[in-house]
């Protein structure tokens, strides 16, 4: 089928594109190359340089008439969410708006195809759910985000619901703990394996926020492809926690990541940051129960193809 895809030069995006292309489907991608690179883009995907608010959008849908669309694009970055909240949400809110609207209008009206059509959203877990009493958080635990950032992504989870229950649109939010691997922006992103990767081996000082006691749950990229796979294939309707259920605080991170790269990095702890959850680990039994969806990748396994990534691409 033809597949659009937003953020499909960025680091889930661009990995998901090339596992679309190797299963034949069509593909065309939205990005602004904000933060992705046109490195990442699959050469067999047709590329439109575009921000998700254009006007220019409506074109792309017109000309494309994809029959899926996964939305990636997104500003990330929580701290700036706070910084300017307004901006955010033009950004997430209606640019996102701006996608579903027009894939809306190319759509046949017709029904009885309510599953022939979908949009599959990167939405987030830790952000959404905030600092939980439940640990792995369940989708059914009370949605209470602490920033910007994680209002905007509960927004629009609401918002793919309204499209289904008034348009018929089938949707899946993928709620994303902490992805990590290989591509991973070390400088515009908030993932602290891609900037402990790259200030390690690039011998750069290397800081911990706070006691680096607080956890996440880190999942790697190619079971997050996978989940989005999953919710391609499976005719499932609704949000689905995606991450491993295992806890891992920052501090371990560090010391693993150090203990790959062979490196004899110094331990420096820095005033924790205003707001910063604490503990943050998602319950995945929906998702494995009603789209199969099942982490390959253990931590070490993970980190390891990390950091020979980042390695390697010091080296050329």
């Amino acid at each position: 089928m033809k597949i659009l895809v937003t953020g499909g030069a960025g680091f889930i995006g661009s990995h998901l594109v090339d596992r679309l292309i190797k299963e034949n489907h069509k593909v065309v991608v939205i990005d602004n190359l904000s933060t992705g690179t046109k490195k990442n883009l699959n050469p067999k995907a047709k590329f439109y340089k575009l921000d998700i608010r254009s006007p220019k959008i409506s074109d792309v849908f017109k000309k494309e008439k994809p029959e899926t669309v996964f939305h990636l694009a997104a500003q990330i970055d929580l701290r700036k969410s706070v910084e300017d909240p307004i901006e955010d949400a033009k950004i997430n809110i209606l640019g996102s708006l701006n996608i579903i609207q027009n894939f809306i209008r190319v759509l046949s009206p017709n029904r009885s195809h309510r599953f022939a059509s979908k949009i599959i959203f990167a939405s987030t877990g830790g952000a959404i759910y905030g600092d939980a009493d439940i640990i792995p958080t369940p989708e059914t635990y009370p949605e209470m985000p602490v920033s910007p950032y994680g209002i905007e992504k509960l927004v629009f989870d609401k918002y793919l619901n309204y499209y289904y229950k008034v348009f018929g649109l089938s949707y899946v939010s993928l709620r994303l703990s902490n992805v990590y691997g290989p591509r991973q922006n070390s400088k515009g992103e908030a993932g602290v394996i891609a900037i402990f990767c790259d200030k390690m081996l690039n011998s750069k000082e290397t800081t911990i926020n706070g006691d680096g006691k607080q956890t996440r749950d880190f999942v790697y990229i190619n079971d997050v492809v996978e989940a989005n796979i999953l919710a391609l294939k499976k005719n499932k309707i609704g949000v689905f926690n995606i991450g491993t259920a295992n806890e891992t605080s920052i501090n371990t991170i560090f010391r693993k990541i150090r203990k790959l790269a062979d490196l004899n990095c110094k331990e420096i702890h820095i005033p924790e940051k205003p707001g910063e959850q604490k503990r943050s680990c998602l319950d995945f039994k929906k998702a494995k129960k009603e789209l199969g969806c099942q982490p390959k990748y253990n931590l070490d396994r993970g980190l390891k193809e990390t950091v020979e990534w980042f390695r390697n691409k010091l080296a050329s």
